[in-house]
């Protein structure tokens, strides 16, 4: 990685603040496959061409092609996500400090350098915003109507959460810990964005302060210089421009945690279509979930034999199983599961098929460790999130 004497010289966090300001849309749109799913590709600093969503704040989702290039996600094609339009781009990393306060012995305040001279640690994991893939529910729901990009896996590189705790001494009676960073509201009405975690999750060790993605520093969309990495939790709780841990004894009650983000408490996390829940709980673990990825719905293809291949993830217990369906979901074969770089993270499979000319729905369900299964049918909330359906992809043969 790099250090900050290097980091200016290549990119420049200045030049990219100025570079910000002249984001701009490219000719090309692409149409995801639902009802007003036009959207422009536009260009950012950092990034590679994205689907873009909204500009303030930039909200950028992953082209889904990328993913049929390996398992991890390349940090100039990682989505994007933002609540608020007050984004970072001004961040000194040599004056930037992170604030450890409230119930512990010795609050501190860490710099960048105190914290890369701690013992590091690395972690593959998906990140995946809690609204992906929202475009395609029915009856429509409110929020970005985001199709199946708004994910990403990469190699996490940074100091346990546990290991700045215990340096800083959790005192006994506490029950959360909350998150801070440094992107904020335009208007003082805005609640400003901040997470919590339970103090035995924040303590397990795998909770992550992150200044490394794939070999290099966060690029400034993700989060430079410090991230929260929660693995197996939606991405609302990775919180971006880290620099505020407090420690609570209470159950931290601000809005994005107690009024948004919130999901049905059923079994299933799912109510019927067009109701609401009588009682909801933080969004929390990833549900199972499994794609094709060299094949897209509405393709064409050649007869004869077809190696199909994808990604399946989970929650961090690990997939057991990917099969394949060649007709429309009556039969099943399991596909061949890819070495596996993490329990986080995307996990490749293959499968070779052999089609006649015809039209044909092929299906991918995944199957984890832990016995969950991806449902045949959608399941809805009002809120548009886990959405973990087995996908359908209607092809034709020639």
């Amino acid at each position: 990685m790099l250090d900050r004497r290097e980091l200016m010289k290549r990119a420049g966090v200045a030049a990219l603040a100025t570079g910000f300001a002249s984001t701009r849309a490219l000719a090309d749109t692409v149409t995801l496959p639902f009802d007003n799913g036009e959207r422009p590709i536009v260009s950012y600093p950092q990034k590679r061409p994205m689907i873009g969503l909204t500009s303030r704040p930039p909200q950028l989702e992953t082209p889904f092609s990328i993913f049929n290039d390996g398992p991890i996600t390349p940090n100039n094609a990682f989505f994007v996500r933002y609540h608020l339009a007050d984004v970072p781009l001004n961040i000194d990393p040599d004056k930037f400090t992170l604030a450890v306060k409230g119930k512990v012995d010795k609050p501190l305040t860490l710099s960048l350098k105190d914290i890369r001279k701690l013992k590091a640690t690395e972690i593959v994991a998906v990140n995946q915003c809690s609204g992906n893939s929202r475009g395609f529910f029915t009856p429509r729901v409110a929020g970005g109507q985001l199709g199946n990009g708004a994910m990403g896996c990469a190699r996490w590189h940074g100091v346990p959460l546990k290991t700045v705790l215990d340096m800083a001494g959790v005192q006994a009676g506490a029950k959360q810990v909350a998150f801070g960073g440094l992107d904020g509201p335009v208007m003082d009405t805005t609640p400003d964005f901040a997470k919590a975690l339970d103090i035995d999750h924040a303590s397990d060790g795998e909770v992550m302060l992150a200044y490394g993605m794939n070999g290099e520093d966060l690029p400034v969309l993700n989060g430079f210089p410090l991230r929260l990495i929660v693995p197996g939790y939606f991405g609302t709780y990775w919180v971006k421009h880290l620099n505020e841990i407090t420690v609570l004894d209470h159950e931290f009650d601000g809005f994005w945690m107690k009024s948004a983000y919130r999901i049905p408490d059923t079994p299933n996390n799912s109510v019927e279509p067009g109701t609401a829940p009588k009682a909801t709980i933080p969004i929390n673990r990833f549900t199972v979930r499994s794609f094709i990825t060299n094949v897209t719905d509405g393709a064409k293809l050649k007869a004869g034999r077809t190696v199909l291949k994808g990604i399946a993830f989970d929650s961090g217990k690990g997939i057991k199983e990917v099969a394949v369906s060649t007709d429309g979901g009556n039969t099943w074969v399991p596909a061949k599961l890819a070495h596996e770089i993490g329990k986080y993270s995307f996990r490749e499979w293959k499968l070779p098929v052999k089609l006649a000319a015809g039209s044909y729905e092929l299906k991918v369900r995944a199957t984890s460790n832990a016995g969950e299964v991806q449902p045949a049918e959608p399941r809805w909330n009002p809120a548009g999130y886990l959405r973990n359906v087995v996908e359908t992809y209607r092809v034709t043969v020639a």
